[in-house]
């Protein structure tokens, strides 16, 4: 007889109007899971458990103390690509949550497929975690314990609970070809039909194993596979694999090991060791989840894990727009050089996000307002984006930038001020901040400003030069437009207009004169050339490979344009990394590779407001 089950069944989830209740934590707004979390610690669900310090199995947990973590979550990549838009909502989920309950988040690393693995993306991941604001440090008993963790940490444990359902009758190696299990396992309509080889015994099954283990059989000769029910209509629990051979040097363990446990395997069994709580994962896994309590029933009815054991729970994935997030197809588009890399500023993945110039804080907002749920849904791009105006407007310096120059001669300047004459002009570093201080810039007879801000004849509502129209350049002098030169192909070299004596900004009579319009400008003088990268979006279709699509054939043909800008002075000290407003364009950050003294490289990250709203 079984031992009775010691999780508390979850909750059901909870409405719309539930959900958008705040959570009693005072974190955020309520959701499912917060509510099962809620469930569980009012139920006391997992306040008897003990936690040794480390992970381990039952005995090793119940030799300490009890856990003092009220909960305890995990993040658990496979370390084989860089994370993207999607693992970043997972990270704030899995690391919030477990911050807003007074528990710890492991960071574990997956690496099951030593093939597929590698040092490399191990290092990305931590630091794409740490990036966003989350670590895996906490103190026990005084000591500082660091809960990052890998899967092949625990091949030993993994290989011992193989053995324990070999020998209670619960796995059989199986032998058939891969083409022969596909055949024998049938569909959704016909059950599948018993491998010649579940008729074994444990004794013949252990020793087969056995001879797995220690290298006797090629790849592809045999697997382990858990014998539960081949009529089960839940095709995962046709006795599943979960241990195949694979002679390859694993990153982590070298060649002690040629045979690798299975995801499904391996996974709850992680889970268990290290006293998870609340197992979160997306709902593709949802069909996995009787495999994953059947295995954990066994593991515990034998002894092997603590109890109560983890309990799995499903939400929906993150579905962006005018994004992908299938490692196979974002890889392709490396490879194939429609990016620059993995971190190329218009990729999805955390490291592209970065380069481009969001921030932690507008990631981890955007987690917190598309929140989670069990529905299947798209989230329009426009949130990611407003959530990282949101965050940087109060934050971000302010900057002029020219970014599609002209020259303006101002041709009464030296008659006005004097030949060669400079005006020194001042903004404020942000316009919300006085404490911040100013920005200085110098105003004289040749000045930058945007081709677009110019018509010979206007449009209707056009209020910036064109003949006779008075314009004040911002933080400096008003002007009247008086025309322009052009070349031989009719484009306009030079725009031309007067000065209006005793306009200046900030100077008694400045008002006197009404103009409708404000352009931006830079100084010839002082102005700073710079590479400015306008990224956009990658797609022009707002569900690139749904369906099948051939994502590739919604490549933006503009997602890049790279253009030689003019920007005022102050941006000479700008650090790779800093974000600024260039007044009227949008936020643009300083390239983080790119960007050095004498060589300035700025990426737009976004608009002031979103260009792509119907």
């Amino acid at each position: 007889m079984s031992a009775p089950h010691n999780n508390a069944a979850p909750k059901p989830e909870p409405s719309k109007a539930d959900a958008a209740k705040t959570s009693p934590a005072g974190h955020a707004p309520s959701n499912f899971l917060r509510q099962i979390i809620e469930h569980d610690l009012s139920a006391g669900t997992y306040a008897s458990r003990h936690w040794s310090g480390h992970p381990g199995d039952a005995a090793t947990q119940q030799a300490g103390q009890p856990d003092p973590a009220k909960i305890r979550t995990r993040f658990p990549p496979e370390p084989n690509g860089y994370l993207h838009v999607g693992h970043a909502k997972s990270i704030c989920l899995n690391f919030g949550l477990a911050r807003d309950y007074g528990g710890i988040c492991h960071l574990r690393f997956d690496d099951t497929n030593p093939e597929k693995e590698d040092q490399e993306y191990v290092d990305s991941i931590s630091d794409a975690v740490q990036w966003l604001g989350f670590d895996w440090n906490a103190t026990h008993n005084g000591v500082n314990v660091e809960h990052r963790y890998y899967a092949s940490n625990y091949f030993d444990f993994m290989y011992r609970a193989a053995e324990h359902l070999i020998e209670t009758g619960k796995a059989y190696v199986d032998e058939q070809t891969p083409e022969q299990m596909r055949a024998n396992r049938g569909d959704f309509t016909t059950p599948g039909k018993d491998s010649p080889f579940r008729s074994r015994t444990p004794a013949e099954n252990l020793a087969r194993f056995r001879e797995m283990r220690d290298g006797k059989l090629p790849d592809g000769a045999a697997v382990l596979r858990a014998k539960i029910a081949m009529d089960s209509p839940n095709i995962n629990l046709r006795d599943p694999a979960i241990y195949r051979i694979k002679h390859a040097e694993h990153h982590n363990t070298g060649n002690t090991w040629c045979i690798y446990p299975m995801y499904t395997f391996a996974h709850p069994i992680e889970d268990a060791l290290e006293n998870i709580t609340h197992s979160f994962c997306t709902l593709e896994f949802e069909d996995q989840r009787p495999f994953y309590d059947w295995l954990l029933d066994r593991l515990r009815e034998g002894g092997l894990i603590n109890s109560p054991q983890p309990r799995q729970y499903e939400f929906a994935r993150l579905n962006l727009t005018y994004v992908i997030t299938s490692k196979r197809k974002l890889a392709q588009l490396v490879n194939d050089g429609h990016v620059s890399g993995w971190d190329d500023p218009r990729m999805p993945t955390i490291v592209g996000l970065r380069r481009r110039g969001y921030t932690p804080e507008s990631i981890q907002l955007f987690a917190e307002r598309i929140g989670v749920t069990k529905d299947y849904s798209w989230i329009d791009y426009g949130t990611l984006d407003g959530c990282l105006r949101e965050d940087l407007d109060p934050k971000a310096a302010r900057a002029m930038a020219v970014l599609d120059p002209v020259k303006l001669v101002i041709t009464n300047w030296d008659a006005v001020m004097g030949a060669g004459a400079l005006d020194q002009c001042a903004a404020p570093v942000h316009p919300h901040h006085p404490e911040r201080g100013q920005r200085q810039f110098k105003f004289g007879r040749e000045l930058w400003i945007e081709r677009t801000d110019y018509e010979e004849t206007p449009p209707k509502g056009f209020f910036r030069l064109f003949p006779g129209n008075k314009v004040r350049l911002k933080y400096g002098h008003v002007i009247e437009c008086k025309g322009a030169v052009k070349d031989a192909n009719g484009q306009v070299t030079e725009v031309h207009a007067e000065l209006i004596p005793d306009t200046k900004s900030g100077t008694p009579g400045a008002d006197a004169i009404k103009v409708k319009g404000v352009i931006t400008w830079v100084g010839v003088n002082d102005g700073i050339a710079a590479e400015v990268r306008l990224y956009d979006r990658l797609f022009t279709d707002p569900q690139p490979d749904a369906g099948g699509k051939d994502f590739l054939a919604s490549l933006n043909p503009d997602s890049l344009k790279t253009v030689t800008a003019y920007v005022e002075p102050s941006l000479a000290s700008a650090k790779p990394d800093e974000k600024f407003q260039f007044e009227r364009h949008g936020y643009f950050v300083a390239d983080r590779k790119d960007h050095g003294a004498g060589k300035p490289v700025f990426n737009r990250v976004t608009g002031l407001k979103d260009s792509w709203s119907k």
